[in-house]
């Protein structure tokens, strides 16, 4: 399950295998056995990536409502681990880039080969929750958490451009990109509030001041990656946000555009107890990317 939320999700095999820290051919196996497991096709192939099949749409529902129950099961079943401080629990975001984490886990590994390591996909707001709770051990977070109780670094900006139907694109687009204010008249394809509350608010009022008229807030329910909301858009009237990664995953009737100027910048922040003493989460902290400052 995890195997296939992390290839519709990266787009391609490659990308995944590298977030998964297993072989392009074990995945592409493993993807094959849930296919012939289940009778259906969950994915198409073609020299651009993978996309979901509706199939695999609804598997992808499933699975992340398996995985996430199945987390909640093993931090309990945790505290009966023999050896204190053995699991280090780790919280990320949708569409977190694939590398984000390829070096730091590599460096616990090598240095801290007892440590285990638990990933749950949570929003911002779970995870900060979940942060000071205790039961997460490092977030991986859009916003930057108020107070000192915690301590953060940055390590990810992406400058976000836009997906658009080839048509809307075609009309609206200049040849270095796309204007914010020229989205004004598409349905804005966003997510909910109540996940990253703080970065909602800020990503709402540029748009709104480049007069895009954003419309009711999005439910839970749509609050999915861009490559879900790849079909509608491509209907036309529509358009989602994402970064350049995605400018070779979509089909040839949605286009991926920079937006000229970059005024949509997407951070995401490694956050964790100021009161830790853990080594092994030291020591992947220390083996992250951080972004330079501004």
């Amino acid at each position: 399950m995890r195997a296939f939320v992390a290839v519709a999700e990266d787009g391609g095999l490659s990308a995944a295998a590298r977030r998964l820290h297993i072989s392009q051919p074990a995945l592409s196996q493993t993807i094959q056995s849930l296919e012939k497991r289940f009778g259906v096709e969950l994915l198409v192939r073609s020299n651009a990536g993978v996309s979901v099949t509706p199939a695999g749409m609804t598997l992808l529902g499933e699975a992340r409502e398996l995985i996430a129950r199945f987390d909640q099961l093993e931090a309990a079943m945790s505290k009966h681990l023999p050896g204190n401080g053995s699991l280090l629990r780790i919280g990320i975001p949708l569409e977190l880039p694939a590398d984000t984490l390829s070096r730091g886990l590599a460096a616990l590994a090598a240095d801290f080969p007892a440590t285990q390591v638990q990933i749950r996909h949570l929003s911002t707001a779970e995870q900060t929750a979940a942060l000071r709770s205790g039961e997460l051990d490092l977030a991986l977070i859009r916003e930057r958490p108020a107070g000192s109780d915690i301590d953060v670094l940055l390590v990810v900006e992406e400058h976000l451009g836009v997906l658009l139907a080839l048509d809307d694109a075609i009309k609206r687009a200049l040849p270095e990109g796309i204007r914010l204010e020229s989205l004004v008249g598409l349905q804005w394809l966003g997510f909910p509030r109540d996940g990253t509350p703080a970065w909602y608010d800020e990503l709402t009022a540029i748009m709104r001041s480049h007069g895009l008229d954003l419309g009711p807030e999005s439910s839970r329910q749509e609050g999915l990656i861009a490559e879900i909301k790849v079909p509608t858009i491509s209907a036309g009237g529509k358009f989602a946000l994402a970064p350049s990664a995605y400018s070779t995953r979509v089909p040839e009737s949605v286009r991926w555009l920079p937006l000229i100027g970059s005024p949509l910048r997407r951070r995401t922040w490694a956050a964790w107890r100021a009161a830790s003493r853990r080594r092994d989460l030291a020591r992947l902290i220390s083996s992250l990317d951080p972004v330079p400052p501004a």
